[in-house]
């Protein structure tokens, strides 16, 4: 199936935000017991850390990449390329195994799962931004 260049960046946002938002639900299920100042500010460092070094550099890379098609109809699937696929599927398999296995303390999971799956919610609001300037630009030409 093909869909328009703006619809790539719509489906970016729709999956990197519901990433987000399960892994930000989890953390905040297991934080309640773990609230301190410490744990808030170690989740704002993780949430600043992955925005600024992996989630606000793939989000330019791959809107950057998206709008360069010199074709307006692709395949929905090409949102991201292989390596992002890899990541996100490396990213999945890790933290449900993580879970699943009991390695980590649930005040990690707390902590960590609440700092990254907030920087992956942002991450998909803004490929919803870049999504609705694609729409713009594209009523105004």
């Amino acid at each position: 199936m093909k869909v328009n260049r703006s619809t790539l960046l719509l489906l970016a946002c729709l999956v990197w935000s519901a990433a987000g938002d399960n892994i930000l639900r989890i953390g905040v299920i297991a934080y309640p017991p773990y609230r301190s100042v410490l744990n808030f500010l170690l989740s704002a460092l993780i949430f600043v850390v992955f925005q600024e070094f992996v989630f606000k550099k793939l989000v330019k890379k791959h809107t950057t990449r998206i709008n360069s098609y010199a074709e307006e109809r692709h395949f929905f699937l090409k949102f991201f390329d292989g390596k992002a696929f890899a990541i996100m599927a490396v990213m999945m398999s890790g933290g449900i195994g993580l879970r699943v296995s009991g390695l980590a303390p649930e005040r990690f999971i707390a902590v960590f799962y609440t700092g990254l799956g907030a920087s992956l919610l942002l991450a998909g609001f803004l490929f919803g931004c870049n999504f609705g300037k694609a729409v713009s630009a594209a009523a105004r030409s």
